[in-house]
């Protein structure tokens, strides 16, 4: 997935904002899972979603207004109720900004662990 730094991505030191990369994590990870065919609005129709259990960012370098990120979304791990995602974000001249990694639970509609369904688990495959 590719993003593009906007002004209001960046903080005082002309710098993108340490906690946007959340975001952009977020919106690739969704762009990731609608590739495989698993749609986040259809699963919570069914009840099911996943929530961020941990998250890990290592920074390596800033990224600045106007920069082109892409950001490559891979699986890792897969149990029966966490999903693992690797990240790794650079910027147009193929520098690496940072790397991070996303441990994901899944939930059922009252917030308690539950079981990856069969189906979700074979788009994931």
């Amino acid at each position: 997935m590719k993003v593009k730094i906007f002004y209001h991505h960046t903080d005082c030191g002309g710098v993108v904002y340490y906690a946007d990369y959340l975001k952009f994590l977020e919106e690739a990870r969704t762009e990731f899972l609608a590739k495989k065919g698993i749609l986040i609005k259809e699963l919570l129709k069914r009840g099911i979603q996943f929530v961020v259990s941990h998250q890990e960012i290592d920074y390596k370098s800033p990224a600045f207004y106007a920069d082109t990120l892409t950001i490559d979304t891979h699986l890792g791990n897969v149990s029966a109720i966490r999903i693992d995602f690797d990240y790794e974000i650079r910027n147009q001249d193929g520098k690496i900004i940072c790397m991070a990694k996303t441990a994901m639970a899944c939930v059922d509609a009252n917030f308690k662990p539950r079981a990856i369904p069969a189906d979700i688990r074979k788009g994931l495959a």
